[in-house]
């Protein structure tokens, strides 16, 4: 039973075959509606080019690296819009941006999945100053990337920071996938709470470690080559993934009973 009184969603196994077949869904969803899916991933892209330019700004480039690896957290958030246009599909209903927003702010819960979300992607963002701080200086700075990457790449405390970022970033990558994968689908699609959501996505990770790990991977590998060109890729790896989390979603979560 969840927190409110309601019967836990059933959780199915799931195969890797139904990886592929959630992919190729999820490029059909972006054929069929593509304004949506330019949309938010644009959305998505602006947001990263926006906030590059300010660590420009600010003289931190440094931080573009672990900003463009970090930045695969919040995209189950971003693509909270993509979930909600391949429901309406599969039901036959309407689809508009209004209908989208109107359906999504009718979700409480997603509120607090949005806080989970964006509290880890911060986290993730501090640890990585912290441990330039630690390891290359507590007063480090770097005039380009390129400088940034030279002393990462050639010394012994970069490849250090280097070593333990990323196993960090592996770490917060994985507790947020298996916090996220189905909690935001899950949300859009049923009146449940945010606490049995997260359960649920949990269970669905651990119900299934292996397929659902290697979509892990396969998401986290496609947004960060998409993000290396200026966050661009993002227009259309954004939309193809989100679509397909929405089918991988419905294979992985049983309906509810007639």
């Amino acid at each position: 039973m969840s927190i409110s009184g309601k019967v836990d969603p059933v959780v199915r196994p799931l195969a890797a075959t139904d990886i592929a077949e959630a992919l190729v869904e999820g490029l059909r969803d972006f054929q069929a509606l593509p304004i949506y899916g330019v949309c938010f991933g644009g959305l998505y892209a602006a947001g990263g080019i926006a906030i590059l330019l300010c660590l420009t700004a600010f003289g931190m480039v440094y931080l573009v690296y672990p900003l463009a690896a970090g930045f695969a957290l919040i995209g189950p958030f971003v693509a909270i819009g993509l979930y909600e246009v391949s429901r309406r599909r599969e039901r036959g209903e309407p689809v508009s941006f209004a209908a989208i927003w109107s359906a999504i702010r009718s979700r409480s819960e997603i509120g607090w999945m949005a806080f989970v979300t964006l509290f880890v992607f911060v986290v993730w963002m501090y640890q990585v100053r912290l441990l330039i701080a630690l390891l290359l200086g507590l007063n480090a700075s770097f005039s380009s990337l390129q400088e940034f990457m030279t002393v990462v790449l050639t010394t012994n405390e970069g490849l250090l920071f280097l070593g333990i970022g990323n196993a960090v970033g592996a770490v917060l990558s994985l507790i947020l996938f298996s916090l996220t994968v189905v909690s935001f689908p899950l949300l859009l699609d049923r009146d449940v709470d945010f606490v049995t959501a997260m359960v649920t996505s949990v269970r669905a990770v651990v119900t299934s470690p292996v397929p659902m790990i290697s979509w892990a991977a396969v998401i986290v590998m496609l947004l960060i080559v998409s993000a290396l060109p200026y966050f661009l890729g993002l227009i259309v790896t954004l939309p193809v993934l989100g679509h397909a989390t929405w089918h991988l979603y419905r294979r992985l979560v049983a309906p509810l009973p007639a």
